[in-house]
């Protein structure tokens, strides 16, 4: 429960909002995308260390949940005079570049594109951890494992891309 603290206080309005928000946005950019285009996905050569699809939305579930707790942490933390105020309008290009994907792979069956655009987020999220950290050491090691996902989904997109060319 101490994750959830600053200052020793909850504010369980803005911490729902700020879990809500990834998760809701991302199942809807999910939903957008993903309609109709699981049957193209699904007929793609696929490298050997792709996971089942019923791995992505655990992972992303848990990832978001994450995503919106450090920010959350850091938010809070810029109430009380902590860090500079670069941390959240990064963090909000790297959830736009996030739901960006979707579309760019999925939908638009744009792989290389995806494939650049993902390079850039993972640069992104690089940057919104380091300021997280800055901020709030907490808030910065829950983005690691985010950095980790997206690591592993560039080495599938950059593996899918190259097999379907």
């Amino acid at each position: 429960m101490e994750l959830l603290k600053i200052n020793g206080k909850i504010d369980k309005k803005r911490l729902a909002v700020g879990i809500l928000i990834p998760i809701i946005g991302g199942s809807v950019t999910g939903w957008l995308a993903n309609r109709n285009a699981q049957e193209k996905y699904n007929k793609l050569k696929k490298p050997p260390f792709s996971p089942p699809p019923s791995t992505f939305p655990i992972a992303w579930t848990t990832l978001y949940s994450l995503m919106g707790l450090a920010k959350y942490r850091v938010e809070k933390k810029r109430e009380y005079g902590y860090g500079n105020s670069s941390a959240i309008p990064i963090y909000e290009l790297q959830l736009g570049l996030n739901y960006l994907w979707s579309f760019l792979y999925f939908r638009w069956g744009l792989r290389g594109t995806a494939l650049v655009e993902m390079t850039i987020l993972l640069a992104a999220i690089a940057l919104t951890t380091y300021e997280f950290y800055q901020v709030d050491r907490t808030a910065g090691s829950l983005m690691i494992p985010y950095i980790g996902w997206v690591a592993f989904a560039l080495s599938l997109n950059f593996s899918t891309w190259k097999l379907n060319k």
